[in-house]
């Protein structure tokens, strides 16, 4: 059974989006850096601030770590301990592969209920109904459409919402629907790397859900000197 390796012949459309996700997280961590230090030199050289620098740098630094979690399942480098699974032999190991790769299909996709249910109400829509597993949609739930940022100052961009979902009434502040949005849209991409990492591990093209351990591997082989130049 071979390790799934990231620089196996690609499509054009699968560069594209590796490309996609890879440069929205870099502008995601360039932008809390850049909002960072200018606050900083604000504060301490003007003795001003961005009032709404801190709870900015917050919601992207929460929508770097939730992409982050879906690019690691499609990367395969999430840490795991493999000490027991090691010392099994090959048709062992794959068993607790697949056993692995559905408890995570099972918790992603509670994490897919969970996560609309949560962000539904802040776009005025129904959350789902039923404990374990969607039974359809609730109905009567108090929508929290109007609910705000504290700081973060309403982008025209998002006007349309005001119609859509507020009833006509302006905001102030930007609603918590847009940073919000981030808590669905992740957890579906959470669901869908999971599942083509399982197909991927029924299909023996990948080793586990967890980082390969080939890279270590080839530097002790170096550090023991058994290539050559």
């Amino acid at each position: 059974m071979t390790q799934y390796q990231d620089n196996q012949p690609k499509t054009a459309t699968a560069r594209f989006f590796d490309g996609l996700e890879e440069n929205i997280i870099a502008l995601i961590l360039g932008l809390m850096t850049l909002i960072t230090f200018v606050n900083v030199v604000l504060r301490y050289v003007f003795n001003h601030s961005l009032i709404w620098g801190l709870e900015v740098v917050l919601i992207l630094f929460a929508w770097l770590v939730l992409l982050g979690i879906s690019y690691g399942f499609k990367k395969t480098s999430h840490l795991g301990v493999d000490a027991v699974i090691n010392i099994l032999p090959s048709r062992g190991q794959r068993v607790l592969a697949i056993i692995s790769a559905i408890a995570c299909l099972a918790y992603a996709g509670l994490l897919m209920k969970g996560a609309w249910d949560y962000w539904a109400p802040f776009a005025a829509l129904q959350p789902t109904e039923g404990r374990w597993f969607p039974l359809g949609f609730t109905e009567g739930v108090r929508d929290r459409a109007f609910y705000v940022t504290d700081q973060v100052p309403m982008l025209g961009i998002f006007r349309w919402l005001e119609d859509a979902i507020n009833y006509g009434d302006s905001y102030d502040k930007l609603p918590r629907v847009v940073p919000y949005f981030i808590i669905p849209f992740s957890a579906a991409l959470i669901l869908l790397r999971v599942v083509q990492a399982t197909i991927r591990i029924l299909k023996g093209t990948q080793h586990s859900l967890i980082v390969s351990h080939e890279a270590e591997d080839e530097v002790e082989r170096v550090a023991h000197g058994e290539y050559e130049e």
